[in-house]
């Protein structure tokens, strides 16, 4: 009974941490700020008094963007394919702010090549950062959001998760990967209040397609008219393509307001025309053989 009057003020202090944390504004959690759909992202919701943990490897290159708003904004080096990172990432930020709301797994980079031109070794890393490291802040994240029954995780794939292009086959195998992660997923955690939405833009004007882009060390001829012609396209339009990175950031930040969020969005008029076309020929392709669908079973 002697400590019970230390315990009461314990229990005291903590929840009186955890209401200075509760302030009304969401936290967010983004994995690649230093460029692109995480950085301007991360502007935005600064600006409007959101809480941000903007993370990057290089941490150098996120801290000019929390350092005017030191209140609201942390930034912390990250690695996604680093798990120890990984950890350490979340429980700071947690420790900071007493939650993470907001999960947006927008880390990444494109590979061009051929199939038949692929390299292992950067196909694999490829594969670590775009889909593993995803996997590794989901389920560092997770568990908070179990405890508190709410939260939602944002994937930044591609329209490359939905269509699959000349030299983009191992780009659009890791974002295929989230996308079915991410549908797997939102039907497991919407029953315990968590959203899932897969964010599929088409060319936007980051430097997706200029110095963060990798390609193969060797062509074969062959492929000149198919994949290469391909490769060319989308190094030649780097800055020119139609997509606003701003006008996307704002559209994450609607889905996330939104009552009912979608489980897939997709942004800009390459993505939507390019997908809905898929699904068009897919349906045909269905409808034309669905006997040989049929006579698969046993019989009745």
């Amino acid at each position: 009974m002697a400590y019970a009057p230390f315990a009461a003020t314990a229990q005291l202090v903590y929840w009186l941490i955890m209401a200075s944390h509760n302030d009304g504004s969401r936290v967010w959690f983004i994995t690649g700020c230093s460029t692109g759909f995480g950085r301007v992202l991360a502007e935005l919701l600064l600006k409007r008094g959101e809480r941000v943990v903007a993370t990057a490897r290089n941490l150098q290159q996120v801290e000019n963007l929390v350092s005017p708003r030191k209140e609201t904004g942390v930034a912390l080096p990250l690695d996604v394919t680093q798990s120890d990172q990984v950890g350490q990432a979340v429980a700071e930020a947690e420790k900071k702010f007493g939650r993470i709301d907001v999960l947006v797994n927008n880390a990444g980079y494109g590979y061009l090549a051929a199939i038949e031109e692929g390299e292992d070794e950067e196909v694999r890393a490829m594969f670590e950062t775009n889909f593993f490291g995803l996997v590794a802040l989901t389920k560092a994240v997770l568990p908070g959001m179990r405890e508190r029954r709410s939260g939602h995780i944002i994937n930044i794939t591609s329209m490359g998760g939905l269509v699959g292009n000349p030299s983009a086959g191992y780009y659009a195998a890791t974002k295929f990967a989230v996308e079915g992660l991410s549908e797997s997923l939102a039907r497991e955690v919407e029953p315990l209040g968590i959203r899932v939405t897969a964010i599929e833009p088409g060319p936007f004007r980051t430097d997706w397609a200029g110095r963060s882009l990798k390609l193969a060390n060797s062509s074969i001829p062959d492929y000149s008219e198919t994949a290469e012609a391909r490769k060319n396209q989308i190094t030649g339009y780097s800055g020119k393509q139609p997509g606003d990175p701003v006008r996307a950031a704002e559209a994450i930040i609607t889905v996330v307001n939104s009552e009912h969020p979608p489980r897939n969005l997709l942004l800009g008029k390459v993505a939507l025309n390019a997908v809905r076309q898929k699904l068009a020929d897919f349906l045909q392709s269905i409808d034309q053989w669905e006997a040989v669908s049929l006579e698969a079973d046993y019989p009745d």
